[in-house]
């Protein structure tokens, strides 16, 4: 398995489109899009779009948004998940988002793929001069807490969820200058 860290491109645009379907309209972390998105040709260039704007120095950015680097996570030339990297934190994010955030297909999880991707991001964090990053999981969600330790998380807390009637959320910082980044 070549697990790639990929700018979105409408090149991918039918597998992109079948990844965002098996999530079923439901929510899809480091996606950039928002709950219940239809993935048709229109929404495929205009996520491309946003990824570049996002991506952009000195773009002029919705409020309360930050710069992004969203990618899709690939093997090969099918998409398998998503992933984001906030380049900096606002109060929100700082609280529920963290810098990084990822998901997988549902036919793919399980793999080791989502541990691939975050040890790339973690090296690329790194190499633009990051120290640290912080990432946020569910407090009920087992996988990423063991993909978040795996990479060197260290919990910071356990806070109440932004919204009533969800699970707890724990932040974890990772110091990116750590020894586990190197191998796979």
């Amino acid at each position: 398995m070549t697990i790639a860290l990929s700018r979105p491109s409408i090149d991918l645009f039918d597998s992109w489109a079948a990844a965002v379907a098996e999530f079923e309209g439901g929510h899809i972390d480091g996606g950039g899009i928002e709950k219940g998105f239809v993935p048709d040709r229109a929404a495929g260039e205009a996520i491309v779009e946003k990824a570049a704007l996002y991506a952009t120095p000195g773009a002029e950015l919705p409020e309360g948004h930050v710069p992004c680097d969203y990618y899709w996570i690939t093997e090969g030339d099918h998409v398998v998940g998503f992933l984001s990297f906030r380049r900096e934190l606002n109060d929100h994010l700082r609280r529920f988002g963290g810098h990084i955030g990822y998901s997988v297909i549902p036919t793919r999880r399980r793999e080791g793929i989502v541990r691939e991707a975050l040890r790339l991001m973690l090296r690329a964090a790194k190499a633009d001069g990051y120290d640290r990053v912080m990432l946020t999981c569910d407090d009920d969600n087992i996988g990423s807490i063991r993909t978040i330790e795996g990479a060197g998380g260290e919990l910071e807390d356990v806070i109440d969820a932004p919204e009533a009637g969800q699970p707890l959320v724990r932040r974890y910082w990772i110091d990116v200058s750590g020894t586990r980044l190197a191998g796979s």
